[in-house]
């Protein structure tokens, strides 16, 4: 083989390696084969095309609508999450064929520049319908059978670092910042399905929007799951008057974490002496649970509260829970503490796709991409529930993007077929076609 002039020669052990970038058509991203297939099983870009009005002149453009989402949703998922990437991922071979071009002879994929056009074009309506779309397609998957499900709501911080619209400073974040609020469902099956981002500005009160999320997820939640119990956890910014209201309205069982105050130690003291004495026997650790009845002023009714008393390095750290559950106090408590697998799932969100590229200029833009960003989370926890029975089930998206997706392949285009030619060597083959096929 003849070596170019342009070649990269280094040294080595028994023979010189010639390195030359003239291998054809490669890509560093087969596994959005896999994508493509979780996509067409869940039809979650599909959602997203027919929830949008575009408002282009169809005459004029080269690159529909299905094309631009597509694509985006799915680089968010294999890590490029900025829109400066696609000038280089347009020509992308996998990508291309997924998103339904020829990987050599048809045309480009959209340059930054569409991409960011068309961000800003979904109007207030068209997100609305984009954001139910994508909750319809992440409950299909509930089990309609479901004695209960758990409802769980977490407001989180976006820090921004230019003048986007709404980006206020929030005190307790200590940064100019938005204040999105996430949703996840939980069904018999154990599976947390988040089912988006609402963002707000900056300086939102946590309950801000709750109501209206609540009220259209609770009627699709009967019609998916009719006989089952409807459970609402949150932390203590939620522990109010307004939503344990809500609750009663929508027939949710509160779980909700409430802040602790005078009346609420001197009702939980005999809990907190016993956690005292029994520190003195078993030291750091020890914990001792509780229940009363309590109302504040501004409740409809007294509510039963559950108290966990805990000293940790000396100190008496107790913390309160409203609970519409009948399950002993510990019980209770630990089905409060199951807020933090649904965090872990936002943390995917926020680390592990970058959910926090919310650099656009105008409000509504900055919501179309977090809703890219639960599209490609969708994705992602379709390909861990079609890996059920191997370790990727439990996977983060940062190991199934590493290990699982970012996979080398050499396409070839004929007259009749594309051929995807995989690494003989690569380790993870009996997974891929255990999840391709667990896919249809």
């Amino acid at each position: 083989m003849q070596v170019s002039s342009n070649a990269l020669v280094f040294p080595a052990a028994q023979r010189t390696v010639v390195v030359q970038f003239d291998g054809g058509d490669v890509t560093s991203d087969a596994g959005l084969a896999l994508l493509q297939r979780a996509d067409c099983r869940l039809g979650v870009t599909q959602a997203l095309v027919q929830a949008l009005q575009d408002p282009r002149q169809a005459g004029k453009v080269k690159h529909p609508a299905a094309e631009i989402i597509a694509a985006r949703v799915y680089a968010i998922a294999m890590g490029y999450e900025d829109g400066n990437d696609f000038d280089r991922l347009r020509n992308d071979p996998a990508l291309k064929t997924v998103c339904g071009q020829l990987p050599a002879s048809g045309q480009p994929l959209m340059s930054q520049e569409t991409l960011s056009r068309f961000e800003h074009g979904p109007t207030a309506r068209d997100l609305v319908r984009m954001g139910w779309a994508l909750v319809r397609v992440g409950l299909a998957t509930l089990p309609s059978d479901s004695p209960e499900v758990v409802i769980d709501v977490d407001p989180y911080d976006d820090p921004c670092h230019g003048q986007q619209q709404f980006s206020l400073f929030n005190g307790h974040y200590d940064s100019r910042c938005y204040l999105p609020l996430a949703v996840c469902v939980t069904g018999a099956d154990g599976v947390k399905r988040p089912l988006g981002a609402v963002l707000r500005p900056g300086n939102a009160k946590a309950t801000k929007g709750l109501y209206t999320v609540l009220r259209g997820l609770v009627k699709r939640l009967r019609a998916q799951c009719p006989q089952a119990r409807l459970i609402f956890r949150a932390d203590s910014a939620f522990g109010i008057a307004a939503v344990l209201r809500w609750c009663e309205a929508l027939g949710l069982v509160p779980l909700l974490g409430v802040s602790r105050n005078a009346v609420l130690q001197e009702l939980s003291i005999a809990t907190q002496i016993d956690a005292c004495l029994k520190y003195a026997v078993e030291g750091d650790g020890c914990r001792e649970f509780g229940e009363f009845s309590y109302g504040a002023k501004t409740w409809s009714r007294p509510y039963r509260i559950i108290i966990k008393a805990e000293i940790t390095q000396g100190d008496l750290n107790p913390r309160y829970v409203i609970s519409g559950l009948d399950d002993a106090p510990e019980v209770v408590y630990a089905r409060y503490c199951g807020r933090g697998d649904a965090e872990n799932v936002w943390k995917e969100y926020k680390i592990d796709l970058a959910a926090g590229r919310t650099s656009c200029t105008t409000f509504l833009a900055n919501q179309t991409r977090l809703l890219w960003h639960t599209a490609a989370l969708l994705l992602c926890a379709a390909l861990r529930a079609a890996a059920a029975g191997t370790a990727w089930a439990t996977a983060t998206v940062a190991t199934l993007r590493t290990r699982l997706l970012k996979i080398g392949a050499k396409l070839v285009e004929t007259c009749r077929k594309i051929w995807w030619h995989l690494p003989t060597s690569c380790p993870v083959q009996e997974d891929w076609r255990r999840i391709a096929a667990a896919l249809g």
